[in-house]
């Protein structure tokens, strides 16, 4: 390989289990989808262990890697069902619960986190607002608004029903506004 990899020779590479492929797909990758695990994640702990969990499924599964499609996309899928798996096995000990509000589905509003207010907060801040959501929450709000999944792919995600997914997704919104609102009234 030379000094500067394509990426045919980095997932060649890596199916082959050469090391230094690996290091360099982790380094080339790790900014991006610790902003990833991050959004995910209540904690800095939980979110490396996370990107470490979705590294390691990457170089184990490359194989599975069919050349269709953006590799960084397939990545992405995986390390984003590995934070879901993660959210799903420590639910027993945290707040991560679906509770199904499809039967009485709510009025959609168009309730939209105003533009100015997230282009005023840097990536730390964005964050902590985000963590300060409910886990339920943050993950559908996270799925929808920056992995781009529709509320159908949501809910089969997740095992909740569309409806359900819908509510979270307009809760969140509005947890978040509020939040918002809050820390910048505080750090005027």
């Amino acid at each position: 390989m030379t000094a500067t990899y394509t990426d045919i020779e980095i997932i060649e590479g890596c199916r082959q289990q050469q090391r230094k492929a690996q290091g360099y797909l982790y380094q080339k990758y790790y900014s991006d989808f610790m902003k990833i695990c991050l959004r995910y994640a209540n904690s800095m702990h939980d979110a490396e262990q996370w990107l470490n969990d979705g590294f390691y499924k990457i170089f184990t599964k490359i194989n599975l890697y069919d050349g269709k499609g953006s590799f960084e996309g397939w990545m992405k899928r995986v390390l984003i069902n590995t934070c879901l798996d993660n959210l799903k096995a420590n639910k027993k000990h945290s707040v991560l619960v679906f509770t199904d509000m499809s039967e009485n589905p709510p009025a959609l509003t168009s309730a939209h986190i105003g533009n100015d207010a997230i282009h005023n907060l840097g990536f730390k801040e964005i964050i902590m607002v985000l963590q300060q959501i409910p886990e339920t929450h943050r993950t559908v709000f996270n799925l929808s608004v920056f992995e781009g999944y529709t509320h159908k792919e949501i809910a089969e995600s997740l095992g909740i029903k569309e409806g359900t997914s819908f509510w979270y997704m307009n809760q969140a919104r509005e947890l978040l506004k509020q939040k918002i609102s809050e820390y910048q009234l505080k750090n005027k």
